[in-house]
């Protein structure tokens, strides 16, 4: 299955009917991270549960325009955020690889995996960001 770049989020969710209309329900959390706005009208892409690939069994939603799709997901973070994360990998160049919302890459130089930092972002880009560690967790 072929994911476009321009996918806002990413969530499990049945489908429920409720007054002979069938609802979706977007985890708070989309809302809270920036993805989703209430109000607003997405696209949405319905994939079996089984994870099976055919064409046929990925449906969306009819009549519905993508109101932010053509700006491209926003990076969750913005410069000079304080955040505390977690490293789990480590960059090419050795630097420490941390994830946050939908899986949004930032470096952080100077750091081991398994590390626990906090952060002040210096740098956003449209596809990773670069911190910089102003406190070490115990």
């Amino acid at each position: 299955m072929e994911i476009s770049e321009k996918l806002l989020c990413l969530f499990s969710a049945d489908v429920r009917e409720v007054d002979g209309e069938y609802v979706v329900d977007v985890p708070r959390r989309e809302i809270e991270a920036g993805s989703l706005e209430p109000g607003e009208t997405y696209r949405v892409a319905l994939v079996s549960r089984s994870g099976a690939e055919a064409d046929d069994e990925t449906d969306e939603g009819a009549d519905v325009s993508a109101s932010r799709a053509d700006d491209g997901p926003q990076p969750p973070v913005e410069p000079g955020e304080m955040r505390y994360v977690e490293i789990e990998d480590l960059g090419k160049q050795g630097d420490g690889i941390a994830r946050v919302e939908r899986g949004y890459v930032i470096i952080v130089p100077d750091t081991e995996v398994g590390e626990r930092v906090k952060i002040e972002v210096t740098e956003v880009k449209s596809n990773f960001a670069v911190g910089e560690v102003v406190e070490e967790s115990p």
